[in-house]
């Protein structure tokens, strides 16, 4: 399924911008349209994703952990074993080399948990490209270990203090960079938001992992998956996976929320479930805001997942009833980061951690021949230190 020509997925999306940047939004559509049809660009992507990134990544059955439960047999893709540990690097593969294509020597990005921005700058840094990453100074406090990461790679990281220092204001910043230096500038941007044609070009260079996932359970169980799980904060590693089995409508989707502190305190970050429509960072999707129409603050434990809106190509899913969404707290979110950890000796970033808590409970109600398929989207090096905080661990 295609956005229509003007960028909408139904009633969502859009281009909502300052006219600085409607042409570049063109020239990056054009850009990405012969790209797409061009077999040396093909060639090179698929190439890098081998060589460079790893893939594909693995599809494991989590045994123990499926055994543990007594229900459905869980399936793990292992996007935290791509090359920088998450999936955002496929994405930041794809806008480097279309970048490179546009002659745009300049690469800005934002990051929240910071693997966006390690993926920006590690790909920059191969491609020979100067990288700039805009990150709310909480999520630097929060996320210490990938700001030495971006660092390392060459990249200059620029902290933002506004608002609540976090992602919404790290977007924000790069966006006004962007306006500012748009003729040599490419905004990498690393979710399924933002004006068309991002929601459909980030989905495009994700959609890898569904199309992996896909081939590999046909090969390994002969069928396709009952269930389909992934976090969702802006919601790329979630559409990802999903967009290959859009057709299948014995597939099921489930997108699960940062519920936070409880859907009820108003500190999380559950817009799909809270929200309502609105314009948000240049897209027309479910976001939330007070009784002022301001947006409102956000709260998670997983800072990936801290995000006042979602992508539009999601809140068409929720409409249409293709997904189902729901929220799992952060004292969940741990409990599913610990589940793993001790079932499989896996460590999950704190944003499939979301996941895995509600896959946990959906294949405890399931016969052991379900499959479920879980996007383990990142590795939880970056959260030690809030999760041995949380859990009043030595460090």
């Amino acid at each position: 399924m295609l956005p229509d020509k003007r960028g909408y997925f139904g009633e969502y999306g859009g281009k909502f911008v300052p006219e600085t940047l409607m042409s570049a939004l063109s020239e990056l559509e054009t850009a990405y349209a012969e790209a797409m049809a061009d077999d040396d660009f093909q060639k090179e992507f698929n190439h890098l994703c081998r060589d460079y990134i790893g893939r594909p990544t693995p599809l494991y059955c989590a045994q123990q952990l499926s055994d543990k439960i007594g229900g459905a047999t869980i399936l793990l893709k292992r996007e935290d074993l791509a090359h920088t540990g998450a999936h955002k690097i496929n994405n930041a593969l794809g806008q480097g080399l279309l970048a490179k294509r546009m002659g745009k020597t300049r690469i800005i990005a934002e990051t929240g948990a910071g693997q966006h921005g390690v993926a920006a700058a590690t790909i920059c840094a191969m491609l020979g490209l100067e990288c700039i990453v805009y990150m709310g100074s909480e999520d630097m406090r929060r996320q210490s270990p990938n700001v030495n990461r971006i660092k390392l790679t060459g990249a200059e990281v620029r902290p933002v203090t506004s608002g609540s220092c976090t992602l919404k204001d790290a977007i924000n910043e790069a966006i006004r960079d962007w306006v500012s230096n748009v003729q040599n500038t490419h905004y990498l941007l690393g979710s399924v938001v933002g004006p068309h044609p991002y929601p459909m070009i980030v989905r495009n260079f994700q959609a890898i992992i569904g199309q992996e996932a896909r081939e590999q359970v046909l090969a390994d169980y002969g069928r396709l998956p009952d269930y389909l799980v992934a976090c969702v904060g802006g919601g790329s590693n979630s559409i990802g996976l999903f967009h290959p089995f859009y057709n299948d409508k014995n597939v099921k989707f489930i997108g699960v929320e940062a519920g936070g502190l409880g859907l009820e305190t108003n500190k999380h970050s559950a817009a799909l479930l809270t929200g309502k429509t609105g314009v948000l960072h240049g897209t027309k999707s479910y976001l939330m805001e007070n009784e002022h129409g301001q947006i409102r603050e956000t709260h998670s434990i997983a800072p990936g997942l801290d995000y006042p809106g979602v992508g539009p190509e999601h809140s068409y899913y929720k409409d249409s009833g293709r997904a189902t969404y729901i929220a799992v707290t952060d004292v969940q979110a741990l409990e599913g980061f610990k589940l793993l950890c001790d079932t499989e000796g896996i460590i999950p970033a704190l944003e499939p951690a979301h996941a895995i808590y509600h896959v946990a409970k959906l294949a405890a109600g399931l016969p052991q021949e379900q499959l479920i398929i879980v996007n383990l989207s990142g590795r939880g090096d970056k959260d030690l230190e809030i999760v041995t905080r949380a859990l009043g661990m030595e460090l």
